[in-house]
């Protein structure tokens, strides 16, 4: 006997959490890779202005979708809040928001600061990248939005 189950919503959601899922590790792995070729070139111990020029190259390079210094307002009860606005290092294919730091430790407000940005702009994923550490993978947080809603 046959059975006839409607999984077609849930199978949906699946499928799209499975893919944007799928989309961030890409995503993410493209950016790791240019930060990791920049850091080889370039080493520990400069500006974070010149980490940021360079990997906004090295990413353009490998045809990413990269957008810089983007302006993040915020809103309070549906008023935007004037003189506050904060500026995204790189947001990345409109889903990844990437921080630089040139620091001697990060500390655990970047990583705050971080989750703010992504829950004020609503996106599930981003990388806190400090160019000042001897092996770049030492200096790559990864922060998630647990408030992240797909529109």
């Amino acid at each position: 006997m046959k059975t006839n189950r409607n999984t077609s919503h849930r199978d949906a959601g699946h499928t799209e959490g499975k893919n944007i899922f799928m989309q961030l590790n890409f995503v993410t792995s493209k950016i790791i890779a240019a930060a990791i070729n920049v850091h080889k070139e370039l080493g520990p111990g400069l500006l974070e202005t010149v980490y940021q020029s360079c990997l906004g190259i090295e990413m353009k390079n490998n045809e990413m979708q990269v957008e810089t210094e983007v302006e993040l307002p915020v809103f309070y009860r549906g008023q935007r809040v004037k003189d506050a606005v904060f500026r995204l290092d790189f947001l990345i294919d409109d889903i990844i928001i990437v921080e630089l730091k040139s620091v001697e430790n990060i500390k655990a407000v970047h990583k705050k600061q971080l989750l703010t940005y992504l829950r004020l702009a609503n996106k599930p994923l981003g990388l806190l990248i400090n160019f000042n550490v001897p092996v770049l993978k030492d200096g790559i947080s990864r922060i998630i939005n647990n408030r992240y809603e797909t529109i």
